[in-house]
């Protein structure tokens, strides 16, 4: 579908080419209709949104926030010709929506203003420190069984996937409510998290995690992935599904063909990040569930 707002402009820019049309008619002139302004579109999110790792950064952003002028939005802007806030800011949570996470740096919501055509975001993964701790504490026990086995899950079996349940689905269905009302008539869209890992088999040298939570760690990525989607859909939104186009293209994959960045011998400053190849994909992703 294409965007309610960028419907009603163009009908509008239809309107008033007639009536220009018409009165040139009467005065013996037809001047061209106006084009219609372009897009107002507000980047939201974290640093798979701000694309933090990839060079160059953005000169327009606070240091802290390690966004990047190749990051989803921009494409996202420069194909269809948007005018972009970009206030996106890696590390943020669901609540530095709301409250200020450094400072200097403004909620990300005060950027969202009811002039708003368009809203974009990625967030979630952060609450909780469900990507940070998930890895780092199978890191650490795959590291002591030297890749064997499933020692993370045996350890803290379900808590991570409970709080993405508990904690994580409210906050984003909140801050997409919250989204909404405040641009009532723009389009919403949350993009998933591409895979981080494959399926089965890992990469134990790129990213240290055993052979065994590989598939647990993939199921607290789609559990995270699943209740952004029921958000999404509870709060009118549009969700950007990444599952199948970024399969195959996680972490493990050779360098030519990754998505996503490993923890070792990758190629971005800040690791276990989408690259820039990552964030174009993402952006069409964005571009194909909105219509364009």
């Amino acid at each position: 579908m294409h965007l309610a707002r960028r419907t009603r402009r163009t009908a509008l820019a239809a309107a008033s080419a007639v009536a220009v049309a018409a009165a040139g008619i009467v005065a013996g002139a037809a001047p061209a209709g106006a084009a219609p302004d372009p897009l107002r579109y507000v980047a939201l999110g974290d640093s798979y949104s701000a694309g933090s790792g990839i060079l160059p950064p953005d000169p327009d952003a606070p240091l802290a926030c390690l966004r990047t002028t190749l990051n989803y939005p921009h494409f996202v802007a420069d194909r269809i010709g948007a005018d972009l806030v970009d206030v996106t800011c890696g590390a943020a949570q669901t609540k530095h929506l709301t409250k200020a996470q450094y400072p200097g740096v403004a909620p990300q919501l005060k950027a969202v203003t009811e002039d708003a055509d368009l809203v974009t975001l990625t967030i979630g993964g952060n609450d909780n420190s469900t990507f940070i701790g998930a890895l780092l504490a199978c890191g650490s026990a795959g590291a002591l069984t030297a890749g064997r086995g499933n020692p993370c899950e045996r350890t803290y079996g379900d808590r991570f996937t409970s709080q993405v349940e508990e904690s994580t689905y409210p906050a984003v269905r909140q801050a997409l409510a919250d989204i909404k009302a405040r641009a009532p008539h723009a389009e919403v869209a949350i993009l998933g998290y591409p895979w981080i890992l494959p399926a089965e088999k890992g990469c134990f040298a790129k990213l240290p995690v055993a052979a065994g939570d590989v598939p647990y760690l993939r199921d607290l990525q789609a559990t995270l992935n699943g209740v952004i989607e029921r958000a999404a859909e509870e709060a009118g939104a549009t969700f950007v599904d990444l599952a199948e186009r970024s399969e195959g293209r996680d972490a493990c994959a050779p360098a030519g063909e990754r998505w996503v960045e490993p923890l070792l011998f990758g190629t971005n400053v800040v690791p276990v990040h989408p690259n820039a190849r990552g964030e174009s994909a993402m952006a069409d992703a964005a571009l194909d569930a909105l219509g364009y």
